[in-house]
């Protein structure tokens, strides 16, 4: 299990940490306030003059961020890496980034806009009512990809939600709950993007088979060694309305798993 910066332990309430990275959308920076000119008008630039300083100034690229070349930078980027894998379990729009991002220039600065003390109490019921939120859509939207799924060909849905669809037979033996198996595995949202591979360290997994999301325990014992299997799983039997670090709550996930072997 991987370890995540933890920003507050009221705001993280019902939100263990295991799975991968999210970058927040760029927060768009306030354009500075004019500022008042300390001379009369009758003697400020020509018309012309100013135009042409404007758009000079406008046509003036913002500095690139720095490379990031030491491990304390890289740290620190990862930091930032955390944060945002957290605060993505709450569905924090790009406006809402960039409040954040003003409240760690402000804080830096040693200029808070408001006292932190009196509205921590307000970071838990906050929380919890955005993942809420976010596992009401994401269950919805699961329903419709689960009811497509299981009309699929050789597809089959158990009384857990399961839909198990055997991709190519195997010729072993079936393991059981108890059992430690290894197998390589790729799982992937309803949009189809990937959020974990074994495939791509090229080193297979190795677990208990009671050990893992009920939809692992479940669909891995219908298979043989030697097969390869699909699992769409609802989030009720994968991580509930909690979800993970890299993974929404409320998420529906697809599996593509190998049974490579069973272990003693």
């Amino acid at each position: 299990m991987r370890a995540f910066l933890i920003i507050s332990s009221a705001i993280l309430t019902g939100f263990p940490a295991i799975l991968m990275a999210q970058t927040p959308p760029p927060a768009t920076k306030a354009a500075p306030a004019a500022t008042k000119s300390a001379t009369p008008a009758a003697k400020s630039a020509t018309p012309s003059t100013a135009a042409k300083s404007a758009k000079a100034k406008a046509a003036t690229p913002a500095a690139a961020p720095g490379a990031l070349t030491t491990d304390d930078q890289k740290t620190i980027y990862a930091l930032g890496l955390s944060m945002a894998q957290q605060l993505s379990q709450m569905g924090i729009s790009p406006a809402e980034y960039a409040i954040i991002k003003q409240a760690l220039t402000d804080s830096a600065a040693g200029k808070p806009a408001l006292e932190l003390n009196a509205w921590q109490a307000k970071f838990g019921p906050f929380a919890q009512a955005r993942s809420a939120k976010m596992a009401a859509t994401e269950k919805a939207k699961g329903k419709a990809f689960l009811d497509a799924a299981s009309a699929e060909p050789g597809a089959t849905r158990t009384s857990s939600g399961l839909v198990y669809r055997e991709l190519a037979a195997g010729t072993g033996p079936t393991p059981k709950s108890t059992d430690r198996v290894r197998v390589n595995y790729r799982g992937t949202f309803m949009n189809g993007s990937e959020f974990d591979s074994s495939y791509k360290t090229n080193k297979p997994a190795e677990f208990p088979l009671n050990g893992v999301i009920p939809c692992w325990t479940e669909g891995v014992q219908r298979m043989k060694v030697g097969g390869k299997s699909k699992l769409v799983c609802p989030s009720e039997i994968a991580y509930g309305d909690q979800g993970r670090p890299s993974i929404p709550p409320g998420s529906t996930l697809i599996f593509e798993i190998e049974l490579l072997a069973i272990n003693p």
